[in-house]
Formats: structure tokens, sequence, C-alpha cells
């Protein structure tokens, strides 16, 4: 039994699902300007970390990096492979991420934009699938659709501008029934490829500063659906919507997710340390029952929670964890296969890199949104101004 909960903290709408009683999924309805795409202007060329700042707003500056710029997205002259972008360029650009402290926005010129079957990214070549999925879907999802893709580019190449543009096939289309994939993955590449060859072409008659397309960052709907959709991917069949009356605790439940200590039921406990270049995750024994699995069965009860722990605070980047130490390396290996599998249940890509000399296990995590500790502090923010206000 599952549930997607509507409710409120400290007046910012937010979407949770639990399973089992267990909060699984989080997610705030705020602004924000995240895969927003923009007519900016280049300010400054910055050559020592080959990349230009750009002026996408009257008082927004983010940073795009110099590599693969689409040549669809310089909009002022004929940009082609080894060119380089100018002060006063313009350009049509998505912001990647925002501002985070120091950081500037990120911004790409690899328009992407998702459809309910296909995400379409220009720039990119030919057709993939979701890593989520099997290898065996993957391959063929991506050969029953490839040579009608290829078909449907090349018919759009004078609108794209003489850009490629890849698809990849999303994980909703496994629960289709097979005789309807192909077509729902083509419909959904069609109205997508329709989107962003009406962004291109608007981009060259729009001032500089236009924003051309809004993402669904606060559009509550779109975040219930993003809820069921995760809870379908897991297997959860049994959904319900509910408004929350404070039975659920919320507010107390996202303010756990700030603490760095997460006790475990076997008695152990997890230590996350958030810094500005990594994440880092102790798993301690505590007060765990010793034994002679000790190390094998804390660390697989560690490892769920910590995949959770990652998913509920957006932990991105780098992400290294020291698990109890195993002499077993067959028991290591378990624990490798174990990540891998959790890994690609998770719905921002993350992936096992190694495990270092002295144990310490390697993750790294996409970049989709600020951390959970950053969107709390945006919330508290917006709640001091509204008191200024009033």
């Amino acid at each position: 039994m599952a549930e997607i909960i509507v409710s409120k903290y400290k007046n910012t709408p937010v979407i949770t699902a639990f399973v089992d009683n267990k909060m699984e999924y989080i997610s705030f309805v705020r602004d924000s300007e995240i895969h927003n795409i923009y007519v900016g202007r280049v300010d400054h060329i910055v050559k020592n970390i080959d990349a230009a700042f750009v002026k996408y707003a009257d008082d927004k500056i983010g940073y795009l990096p110099l590599k693969n710029i689409t040549r669809a997205c310089v909009l002022n002259k004929e940009y082609n492979r080894g060119d380089k972008l100018c002060e006063g360029d313009t350009v049509l650009v998505q912001v990647e991420s925002e501002a985070v402290k120091t950081k500037k926005t990120k911004l790409t010129t690899n328009i992407s934009i998702p459809g309910k079957y296909a995400v379409l990214t220009l720039g990119k070549t030919g057709v993939g699938a979701s890593v989520k999925l099997s290898d065996k879907l993957r391959q063929q999802y991506t050969m029953l659709v490839n040579e009608d893709y290829k078909e449907l580019v090349d018919s759009r190449r004078e609108i794209l501008y003489g850009s490629d543009i890849g698809l990849i096939v999303r994980t909703e289309v496994s629960r289709l029934e097979e005789g309807i994939i192909k077509d729902e993955i083509l419909k959904s590449a069609q109205e997508v490829i329709d989107i962003i060859c009406d962004v291109l072409k608007q981009a060259r008659t729009r001032t500089i500063y236009s924003l051309l397309y809004t993402a669904d960052n606060n559009d509550l709907d779109a975040h219930i659906n993003k809820a069921n959709v995760f809870l379908s991917n897991r297997g959860v069949e049994d959904i319900r919507i509910i408004e929350d009356s404070g039975i659920y605790g919320i507010p107390s439940k996202i303010e756990e997710l700030c603490r760095n200590k997460v006790w475990l039921k076997s008695g152990a406990y997890l230590i996350i340390e958030q810094l500005e270049s990594f994440n880092a995750i102790d798993v301690n024994t505590g007060k765990a029952i010793k034994g002679k699995d000790i190390a094998q069965s804390v660390n697989n009860e560690a490892a769920v929670e910590i995949m959770r722990q990652i998913r509920l605070r957006n932990l991105t980047g780098m992400i290294l964890i020291d698990f109890i130490n195993m002499e077993d390396e067959d028991e290591k290996q378990k624990l490798i296969d174990k990540m891998n599998h959790l890994c690609k249940q998770d719905p921002i890509h993350t992936a096992f890199i190694d495990i270092t000399g002295l144990g310490i296990m390697e993750l790294i995590r996409n970049k989709n949104d600020k951390s959970l500790k950053e969107i709390l502090k945006d919330v508290e923010k917006a709640v001091d101004n509204s008191k200024h206000q009033c």
C-alpha cells in the first residue's frame, strides 16, 4: 500500500510518497529556473576555465562550458565545429542547475525536453534507452524505433539548423502493452521535437533575455504525477492520493532529514556529512548485536537506508561511503552488486564507481536540483521575506 501526500511545509507545498508508512519520495513545489530556456547574451569569456558567462535575464548571469556548443543555439552567426563564442554573441541556453552559495547558475546549449515516453536532447545523436531498464529491453526499444526516428529527425533538419537531436526511451515505456510501444515512443518524440523546433524558431525573432520555455517546476499536478511514476517504477500499484491533516507528521520527518545521524533498526547508525565538494557517509555498528556476520548484516541494512537518504536529501556529485570493513572478497562483491541494483532504482542517474584502497565506496549521482538542505534554506528565506512584507 502506498500513499502520495499533498501537504505544506512552512507554507510551501510539498509532495511526499510513503510505502508501508515509510517516506520514500519528497518534492517541493516551488519557483525554480531549472530546465527553463532563455535567449542569453555572452557577457565575457574566461579562458582558464573554458567557459562563457552568459547574461540570460536582466539581473542573472550563469556560466556556460564552451565544450560542445550546439550550433543551432548560436543565434547571431553561423557556428561550426571548431568555432569560438565571443563576447556579445546571442545564445539559446537552458538552466542545468541553479546557483548555490558561490557557484553561479550552470547553463547548457544541449537543450533537453522530456515527453511522456521519450527525452530529446539537442546536440546529442542517436537513440538510447534509460539505464534503469534491463540490457535486453534497452536493446529492444532502441532497435524498435531507431530507423523511424532517423527519418523524423531528417525531415526536420532545416528547422533544427543542422544540429543533431538524440532520443532516450524512458522507463515508463516498459509498462505499455507490447503492441503499442513503438507508436507511443514515436508519438512522444514527435510532440517533443515540435516543441524544440518551435523554441528554435522563436529564438531567432525574440529579444535577449526572453524566456521561451518554462518547465513545470511549480505545477502541483506535475509533481503528483512524478511521485506516481516513481512509485509505479518500483512496482507499486495500489496508490492513493490524500491531503495531509497532520497525522503523518510531515514537518518532523523533513526535519529528521537534516540531521547528521540516522539510526538503523539493528542499532547501527549512519553519519551523513554534506561538504562543499563531496558527500561523506560513515556506517557504524553502534548498538547492533555483535556476531559472526555483523559486518555483512549491518552493511546490507545500511545500503538500503543510504540510498533512501541520498534520494530524499537529494545528494549529488561525488558520494563516499565508509561501510563496515569486510575481509571476505565474495561478501564485498555481493555488497557492490547490491549497491549497483539500488543505484538503478534511483530516479536520478546514480552509478557505482569503485572501492578505494582504503575501502571507501565511491558513487556519482547526477545533479538535477538543489539538495534538500539548500531547498529548505530557500523556504526559510521565503518565510522571512513574507514576514517583512507584512
